[in-house]
């Protein structure tokens, strides 16, 4: 898609992605959402299923296209909401999934998301912090100079690696050299 082709329904998010050795302390399990991602096979399509602590369901089909390099990387992003139907039949076709528990937290004044990886990714966990929507007024480098986590282990932003679709498709093996790479040990292996 060119830089330039209008983008009526889509929102550009930019954010800053660290590595973290673990959840901190303290999380409230009654503010988790359980977030079951989809990555349809030979698009660029993701499906979410997000559950919340008392097990309400929201179905959403999204849309990501790389904007301007960065950094950080904005990206524009579109979402329909589904009902339990659609997402069903989006559901039954081939893609690579990811679960993860988030937690909405709050890192250098913005809002961020915890997310605790389940599954073949458990043992990964990153902070997400949103820098806003929308183009970044003229000369201002949004999130620049942002201070990382206490703890962080390295901002992986610009990492692709680190982004949904990829982990989708990591193997456990291929985690473990990710997180050792960055100096975490990821404990015993399945």
């Amino acid at each position: 898609m060119p830089a330039d082709h209008p983008m009526t329904y889509a929102v550009v998010e930019r954010e800053h992605r660290w590595l973290l050795p673990a959840p901190p302390a303290g999380l409230d399990p009654r503010d988790a959402l359980l977030i079951e991602d989809h990555y349809l096979t030979g698009t660029r399509l993701r499906l979410r299923c997000v559950t919340d602590a008392e097990g309400r369901r929201t179905w959403k089909l999204g849309h990501k296209v790389v904007v301007d390099a960065g950094p950080p990387q904005g990206v524009a992003h579109t979402s329909l909401y589904l009902d339990d139907a659609e997402a069903a039949l989006l559901g039954a076709l081939p893609a690579a999934a990811l679960s993860k528990t988030r937690h909405r937290v709050r890192h250098g004044g913005r809002d961020a998301a915890l997310d605790v990886f389940r599954g073949d990714l458990a043992g990964l966990v990153t902070l997400e912090v949103d820098l806003g929507r929308g183009p970044e007024p003229p000369g201002h480098a949004t999130g620049h100079g942002m201070a990382p986590p206490v703890g962080a282990l390295a901002e992986v932003t610009a990492d692709p690696r680190f982004a949904g679709g990829a982990l989708a498709t990591t193997t456990r093996a291929t985690l473990r050299a990710l997180l050792l790479e960055h100096g975490l040990d990821p404990g015993p292996d399945r």
